[in-house]
């Protein structure tokens, strides 16, 4: 299939649950057309970006079309299951493009659970000016607008939700492994369906995924009773580094990077650390700033209970995501990011 025979114009697409199909049919049609597709997601993938991947790779072969995914970061060992179970075929990009990996032997990229380029650091440079279809499917409220199609459902608790909707208005009928896939993508997502994000649908959806055949009590294993002991170590590093502020509204956790290397820990193993001290009755806001090994730019993830849009919040900073998730990145000593963000953070609640 030639450049030429793809004929496609840019337009973004926000809709709500429940409305009409139009959107989902745009990006049906997209991926009708091609042969092969390139499915990526955001740098440190979580259960819902690997899920999400792994279910719609599979949607895709039962249309004949072939599929393989792009990771911008190793695959975590916790979520790898997911892959193997289903034989999918991964390209990893921790460290730079793949060899091998031709775009040119792709008819569009198929882009999962974000839609800003600060979440795909190293691709935008290959696909920027890529002329074939660069498609979005997401959840999040913060977008840039750079694909050809974007499927954004802000009201899903996961980007696995819009996946399951889109089979269905494809026409692919769930089966087993495609059901376990997203169940991972959306238990991950809620929590294991605690998170507020748990609507009704979340929970007839997980009851449909679960009548297809997904076993509930190996998937809670590999997802909360399957950790490395130098995960743990971190963390009883990270809760002795909680400094509890504006009377315990805000509370704030650190990881440097002597605390990797005296615990054996990797960045992966932060994950879900942030939701710690939301346990305490009093707090608000929760930050993780975290120090990576590698020198690269200082990460900071937010959570809240609903008083502050963390999205919103984030975004001053170039970062982005839910009102009561989101994430930013800054390219600044590890004292000078926690300072600017503490200070930011101190004055929003005050205000508000």
């Amino acid at each position: 299939m030639t450049s030429n025979s793809w004929q496609f114009t840019r337009r973004f697409v926000s809709v709500s649950w429940g409305s009409m199909s139009d959107a989902y049919q745009q990006l049906i049609a997209e991926l009708s057309r091609a042969r092969r597709v390139l499915v990526t997601t955001h740098v440190r993938p979580d259960g819902d970006a690997l899920g999400t991947s792994a279910a719609l790779v599979m949607a895709l072969r039962r249309k004949k079309i072939e599929a393989e995914v792009l990771l911008l970061s190793h695959l975590p060992s916790k979520y790898a299951f997911i892959f193997s179970d289903n034989q999918i075929t991964h390209h990893d990009a921790e460290k730079g493009w793949p060899a091998g990996l031709d775009l040119n032997g792709f008819d569009a990229l198929l882009v999962a659970d974000t839609g800003t380029w600060s979440q795909l650091p190293g691709l935008r440079e290959h696909v920027e000016k890529w002329n074939k279809p660069k498609l979005v499917l997401d959840h999040h409220l913060t977008q840039e607008d750079w694909a050809d199609a974007k499927l954004v459902v802000t009201e899903a608790a996961a980007a696995g939700e819009i996946a399951a909707e889109l089979m269905d208005q494809w026409n692919i009928e769930l089966d087993g492994p495609i059901a376990a896939a997203l169940f991972l993508a959306i238990a991950s997502d809620t929590g294991w369906f605690q998170f507020s994000n748990t609507r009704p649908y979340t929970l007839r959806l997980a009851a449909r995924l679960i009548e297809h055949g997904v076993d509930t009590d190996r998937m809670y294993q590999l997802l909360y009773q399957n950790e490395r002991a130098e995960r743990l170590a971190l963390q009883t590093r990270a809760l002795q580094s909680l400094e509890l502020m504006l009377d315990g509204r805000l509370a704030v956790m650190r990881v440097r990077k002597g605390d990797f290397d005296q615990t054996g820990a990797n960045v992966p193993d932060t994950e879900n650390l942030i939701n710690m001290p939301l346990q305490v009755r009093t707090v608000e806001v929760s930050l993780l700033m975290v120090e990576p090994r590698d020198d690269g730019p200082i990460r900071i993830s937010l959570r809240s209970k609903g008083q502050v849009d963390v999205a919103r919040f984030a975004e001053q900073f170039g970062g982005g995501g839910h009102a009561r998730a989101a994430g930013l990145k800054l390219g600044v000593p590890f004292d000078e990011a926690h300072d600017r963000v503490v200070l930011a953070m101190t004055q929003e609640m005050l205000t508000s």
